[in-house]
């Protein structure tokens, strides 16, 4: 079964050249109709140093009917609150989502080797269970099998002019970014079995 979604660069009013993401997931036919409209938005209207970035009083003007949300894990604006330690923010941005998605808004948890995974995942789950937000389960690939990563990291090199051997390139990937199967996402979150049953639901 197909999902249709996009992993969307979100403007950060405070700092322009750090947006944040949020996943949006069609779950109808008049929500990919809107995700549609939202996406050829961002370019035609708020695009920055090439990415599309969409503006969050945007959903507040075109409704967010059959679209669901995931608030983008480490990389979303929750996300970065919470490792910044600001919790009232981070509620008061979780509550402003979960209203512009009424029981469509999931806080996203990842288990992908970064630097302070498990704070962060222990301040999401407190933070859903204070606000009563369901919590989803996802992982971030970048490449198909744990041996890609050398490759990967090639890549990122060329892209960004960094050779490996820099040792002062930034480490933005880690090893653990393959694509996992749904036994070794089972043992990630065996803790959390609610936020893997979120993610097949």
């Amino acid at each position: 079964k197909p999902i249709i979604g996009v992993d969307c660069w979100l403007q950060n009013e405070a700092d322009r050249d750090k947006p944040f993401r949020l996943l949006l997931l069609a779950a109808s036919h008049a929500g990919y109709l809107r995700l549609c409209t939202l996406v050829s938005r961002a370019w035609l209207e708020n695009p920055h140093r090439g990415r599309p970035e969409l503006l969050r009083n945007w959903f507040e003007s075109q409704g967010t009917d059959g679209l669901i949300a995931l608030s983008g894990a480490a990389s979303g604006d929750v996300g970065q609150a919470l490792l910044a330690a600001n919790e009232a923010a981070a509620q008061r941005l979780a509550e402003t989502w979960a209203v512009l998605f009424p029981g469509r808004y999931y806080v996203e948890l990842q288990r992908a080797g970064q630097p302070q995974t498990e704070a962060l995942v222990a301040r999401s789950v407190a933070l859903a269970v204070k606000l009563g937000l369901p919590v989803v389960a996802t992982h971030p690939v970048q490449f198909l099998d744990p041996d890609d990563f050398r490759a990967h990291e090639a890549r990122v090199c060329i892209s960004q002019g960094y050779v490996l051997g820099d040792r002062r390139r930034p480490r933005t990937f880690t090893p653990q970014q393959y694509f996992k199967s749904q036994e070794e996402m089972a043992r990630s979150f065996a803790d959390l079995p609610q936020a893997l049953e979120n993610a097949v639901e």
